[in-house]
């Protein structure tokens, strides 16, 4: 079987290519920061829910009375700035500071995924005998 027919690594493979992309589309937006009526552009993450259906409500389990119990969350933390673009009077609307911390976040992301799928063929490896 190829690793390429493994779902998680169909997967961790797709999301290192989107990664790849939206870097070129963030440095794209950092070149044309001074460029009149330029609007910054992104990518929409991979929605895996498709491939891989996950349970609609997974909860915490307490497993001692002494535990304290779980208030849950709506999971938008860190999602507070939707659209809030600066327009110049040229009419761009890049904000470097925005760009630079996508950008950041984009490559701790990528190291993140690249981490795992390397862990991955490493316990693969293990499993086979060859590590």
């Amino acid at each position: 079987m190829p690793i390429s027919d493994i779902p998680m690594f169909s997967m961790l493979r797709t999301k290192l290519q989107w990664h790849q992309e939206r870097q070129r589309v963030l440095a794209g937006n950092v070149a044309n920061a001074n460029t009149p009526n330029f609007r910054p552009r992104d990518l929409v993450p991979p929605d895996f829910n498709r491939t891989v259906p996950l349970p609609s409500s997974i909860g915490l389990a307490r497993t001692d009375p002494a535990h304290l119990v779980g208030t849950g969350g709506d999971g938008s933390f860190g999602r507070g700035r939707q659209g809030g673009y600066e327009i110049r009077p040229t009419g761009n609307a890049v904000t470097l500071e925005d760009q630079m911390m996508s950008i950041a976040s984009n490559q701790m992301d990528y190291s993140a995924v690249a981490t795992l799928y390397s862990r991955g063929l490493g316990l693969i490896k293990t499993a086979l005998g060859k590590g």
